[in-house]
């Protein structure tokens, strides 16, 4: 993960068939916007999506918005021309559906590679079947380009023959393995979408579920739920000023030679450091994203 992370509490799906919506996603609060050319877009309409998201990424206007383009599967007639469409194009990554082996990965980065797709061009991989879990660790440490996994939990909840519930159990397993293979890899990773837009309350439940688990942020099927991703995944006012304090106290410490810091009574040992450096960057940097709007 980079020295800066980069806030992802809002990652908004954004149908690459409907050019309102391209239009309206320069506008909208998210942190990233997922350019869809897989679920969201009728098999006959790909093509022209396609086109229209590339039409929408030249006109820009985007701002500091993470960009990142949903491909369809390699093994589908639309993978192979969205992968070289997506080489050419200002996006700061690709995402892939399905991702069930490292192999599949390094399949998708060839095309990329083989498309002049530059060096800093992340991929993003959908973790939504039960033996893309399975295969996690292998799926985070399969190329260099792997920045970030993105559960899939509507299709994934299917595949278990499970049930969409409020506290979300049946999901747990998969969350956490999902979870671990990221941080061992230090990638990021981003909760599953929360379906029923009339459910504000089961909404922000899973929202404060997925920050407690450790998810950077929440993947979004409509922009109504942005501000509240917004708000869960977000450092709060006094967990930014206890970091700050936290760093202030062991500078202080180091300079006069000290080993141990107390702040309020509390030890603090360089871990609670490291994460205090963490949430002081994340909060300036959503500081910088709002000011830049």
């Amino acid at each position: 993960m980079a020295a800066t992370p980069r806030p992802r509490r809002s990652v908004l799906y954004m149908p690459g068939a409907n050019t309102r919506a391209l239009e309206k996603a320069r506008s909208l609060p998210a942190d990233g916007l997922i350019l869809d050319l897989e679920d969201a877009v009728a098999p006959d309409a790909k093509p022209a999506a396609r086109g229209n998201i590339a039409a929408a990424l030249a006109a820009g206007g985007y701002g500091r918005r993470e960009l990142v383009l949903r491909v369809n599967g390699l093994a589908t007639p639309w993978g192979y021309e969205d992968l070289v469409a997506a080489a050419r194009l200002p996006l700061d990554a690709v995402l892939l559906p399905k991702v069930e082996s490292a192999d599949g990965v390094r399949q998708a980065e060839a095309v990329l590679a083989g498309a002049g797709a530059p060096a800093g061009l992340a991929l993003w991989c959908m973790m939504e079947t039960p033996l893309g879990l399975l295969h996690a660790e292998a799926i985070a440490a399969a190329s260099p380009r792997v920045a970030c996994l993105v559960l899939g939990t509507s299709d994934l909840t299917k595949d278990l023959h499970a049930r969409h519930t409020r506290d979300r159990l049946p999901m747990l397993t998969a969350l956490g393995l999902a979870l671990l293979a990221g941080r061992a890899f230090r990638l990021a990773v981003l909760d599953g979408v929360h379906l029923d837009l009339g459910d504000d309350e089961g909404f922000a439940a899973a929202c404060r579920q997925g920050r407690e688990l450790g998810f950077d942020g929440k993947t979004l099927i409509h922009p109504k739920q942005i501000d509240a991703a917004n708000a869960a995944f977000a450092p709060g006012a006094e967990e930014v000023e206890w970091s700050r304090r936290i760093i202030a106290a062991h500078e202080e410490a180091q300079r006069a030679g000290k080993g141990i810091v107390l702040v309020d009574g509390k030890l603090i040992e360089n871990l609670h450091v490291e994460d205090a450096i963490r949430t002081v960057a994340l909060a300036d940097e959503i500081a910088a994203m709002a000011a830049s709007r």
